[in-house]
């Protein structure tokens, strides 16, 4: 069985993550994107076929640069695309990854009425023309059968993995953190990682965080290419927080690993998530767990995480507050937890989801 897969996106933040480990451990034959790119990933480059694939995702342009001579001449028995751009004039089998349904859900965050109908037809086209959809939860699986007409055994739920980097480490190991990053030594630490896309729902954060008591006692450590320099429309000025706020801005993996480490508390109070890999990243790493009661994220977090309201600036704060006061979950029971979840069962059942199609089990 030969697979193929489109690696485009394999430097972005989240869905890279996904391509990366897919990559390392599903065994495709056939890999279309940045070559430069790509064969970082791959364990055996000599043994597979890079199709060059550079074109923006999205929109008209990677329809007309598929490269659809050069794949159909490789004559691959599964095309696996990670994302809902699939390609219309693939007459191929297809696996296609749909991780959420943010577009369609908030539809309000988009630039323009154009953008929504845009990824309404394309999420239809993937019922439509895929042999099988992957989704990371089932709270997906849910969105995308309220949404659209589409048989549910025609949708399979493969959870993602956490990468193995992400561990409990000393103290000392992080100790460097607090001067790189001008952090107090003598605060409790909440760690905030991602970007100020609408429904990560940063404003309420920072609102709850304004409204904690003993906030005083607290730093809230921002990270990501957003917080690169001080980022002028966060409004922690008028929130009274400026000096309680760490912009640590984007951060190399290593660091980020270890940020996960010093912090007390790691927070993710997203309105909509497609999985929320960062929970687990948090929970591998030995951190208590703050996050939003919606979407997908109770099945990420479990009985582990504590919960709630993302739209509840209140309800926000006094969950942080108990979260930072409470003793934290028992390393076994989080270890055992994020044990559930590994790249190597994820990347186990794409090749299985890929055979069923291939002998026409699906």
């Amino acid at each position: 069985m030969k697979l193929a897969i489109d690696a485009r996106m394999v430097k972005r933040s989240g869905i890279g993550t996904c391509i990366g480990w897919w990559l390392k451990q599903v065994g495709y034959q056939i890999v279309m994107g940045v070559p430069e790119e790509v064969v970082e990933f791959l364990p055996n480059p000599n043994d597979t076929t890079i199709i060059p694939f550079i074109s923006p995702i999205y929109g008209y342009k990677e329809q007309l640069k598929f490269p659809y001579k050069a794949l159909y001449k490789e004559k691959p028995d599964v095309l696996h695309i990670p994302h809902c751009n699939i390609p219309l004039f693939y007459r191929g089998k297809m696996i296609v990854t749909i991780h959420d349904l943010t577009h369609l859900i908030y539809p309000e965050f988009l630039p323009m009425k154009l953008v929504h109908w845009y990824f309404k037809f394309i999420f239809w086209f993937v019922c439509k023309r895929a042999n099988k959809i992957i989704t990371d939860t089932q709270n997906t699986k849910q969105d995308l059968l309220n949404f659209f007409k589409i048989k549910e055994n025609k949708i399979e739920v493969v959870p993602l993995g956490v990468g193995r980097e992400f561990v409990k480490k000393t103290r000392e190991e992080v100790d460097y953190l607090y001067q790189k990053y001008s952090i107090p030594r003598d605060k409790k630490l909440l760690l905030y990682v991602g970007n100020l896309l609408p429904h990560k729902n940063l404003s309420t954060l920072l609102k709850a965080f304004s409204q904690m008591e003993g906030k005083e006692n607290c730093r809230l450590i921002l990270v990501g290419k957003a917080f690169d320099g001080r980022t002028q429309n966060i409004n922690e000025d008028e929130l009274g927080i400026k000096n309680l706020t760490i912009h640590a801005g984007m951060v190399s993996q290593e660091d980020l690993v270890n940020f996960y480490n010093l912090a007390d508390l790691f927070v993710l109070p997203s309105l909509y998530e497609g999985f929320g890999l960062p929970i687990l990243e948090a929970f591998a790493c030995g951190t208590p767990v703050a996050c939003s009661n919606v979407s997908s994220m109770p099945e990420v977090g479990g009985d582990i995480a504590f919960y709630f309201d993302p739209e509840n600036p209140y309800d926000m704060a006094k969950t942080l507050e108990k979260a930072l006061d409470k003793k934290m979950p028992h390393d076994d029971a989080m270890s055992s937890w994020v044990s559930r979840f590994t790249w190597e069962k994820t990347s186990q059942r794409i090749k299985e989801v890929a055979l069923e199609i291939h002998t026409g089990k699906e």
